[in-house]
């Protein structure tokens, strides 16, 4: 999310500064509670109290100052009932939020929960417009009733500007102290992203699992959270934890040096809103292997290799071709880098900026 919003303003201030003043609206977490570093439940109550609390009584104190709001975060939908809803635009980004809500059986949650969720979509569904970072996840709002479909847009995200395929020997010194030099014959698999349960963090080790008897030299390499327990204990069962490396809080450009890296990425969730990794790992020129999944399939088009979910033999099918592409004389491996390169130049952050000043303009002329 801190991405989205690093990028659209940055595009908002530098190519339509005559169109619009942009101002960043984010206060900082007060904490009564806890301390920094502190991930425990007074954490968590001081989180509750600066959503639910602080920030909308801070936008119901300065709103009178900006003519449009953007919450480029529906997990904020609260905020909502603070602000004019006729002037103020959502982006989902996915439906995980609500999903206590729309399939409580599948994702049970207390009776607090259930009501700070209910209070954060009854404010998402007020906005005015809401654009959404797939076609899938449009649906996935239009099939749930949640908001009329003159109101939802699809703006795809855009790719950092470190993405790319060209070297940075800053970055890649970095990334070699976190992994090693490189050497010819190493077969490191890449997964970007958090540990959260749709992510099926414990398939992508049973994943690993099969590959490492197929090719006992491949590495894991996990960029995001630490594991759970739970997860932790699965690798150590299955015998990976001396062949995980896991890194986070990684800058950007060191990010984009690890996925130039990595032999193949690795995206084996249930559910996605977009699927970033797929896109930032194509602009790098590395291949990427995902759950056959209508967003992923949407955002890596005919440039990604697609699996069923559950399916592990598939999984260590299409690794070890794909990895051993490379040292073959085919052209394969470089035809595959440059189809996943044409798929990722269709997704720019300019061109998601551009989309949405237009959208501000439409809102604002309608008022």
């Amino acid at each position: 999310m801190d991405l989205v919003a690093d990028m659209l303003v940055s595009q908002l201030q530098q190519n339509y500064s005559h169109l619009f003043d942009v101002t960043r609206v984010c206060p900082p977490l007060r904490r009564r509670f806890s301390r920094d570093g502190d991930e425990s439940s007074r954490f968590n109550a001081d989180r509750f109290l600066n959503r639910f609390r602080d920030y909308p009584r801070f936008l119901n104190g300065i709103k009178d100052q900006f003519d449009l709001f953007h919450i480029v975060d529906h997990s904020y939908g609260q905020l909502l009932h603070e602000l004019p809803p006729e002037r103020t635009i959502v982006t989902c980004h996915d439906l995980d939020t609500f999903q206590c809500l729309l399939d409580p059986v599948n994702d049970p949650r207390s009776l607090p929960f259930r009501k700070m969720m209910a209070r954060t979509l009854s404010g998402f569904r007020k906005a005015e417009r809401v654009t959404c970072d797939s076609q899938a996840t449009r649906n996935e709002l239009l099939r749930h009733k949640l908001v009329e479909p003159d109101r939802a847009v699809v703006v795809p995200n855009g790719i950092h500007p470190s993405c790319s395929l060209e070297a940075n020997p800053t970055a890649d010194r970095e990334a070699a102290k976190l992994l090693g030099a490189p050497t010819a014959d190493a077969i490191d698999m890449l997964h970007v992203g958090s540990t959260i349960r749709r992510k099926r963090i414990d398939l992508l080790l049973e994943i690993f699992a099969a590959v490492r008897k197929a090719l006992p030299q491949s590495r894991l390499i996990r960029v995001g959270g630490e594991f759970t327990d739970q997860q932790s204990r699965l690798a150590e069962t299955l015998g990976l934890t001396q062949a995980i490396v896991v890194l986070s809080n990684l800058e950007r450009d060191v990010l984009a040096a690890v996925y130039r890296r990595a032999a193949v990425v690795l995206l084996p969730s249930e559910r996605e809103g977009f699927g970033l990794p797929i896109v930032e790992a194509l602009a790098c020129g590395t291949p990427v292997i995902a759950s056959d999944l209508p967003v992923l399939r949407e955002t890596g088009g005919q440039a990604v290799e697609y699996c069923p979910i559950a399916q592990v033999d598939r999984w260590l099918e299409k690794i070890v071709n794909v990895t051993r592409e490379k040292s073959e004389p085919t052209g394969a491996w470089m035809a595959r880098r440059r189809a996943g390169i044409a798929q990722a130049n269709k997704f720019s952050w300019a061109h998601y900026a551009a989309q949405m000043a237009s959208l501000y303009q439409d809102v604002l002329t309608n008022i």
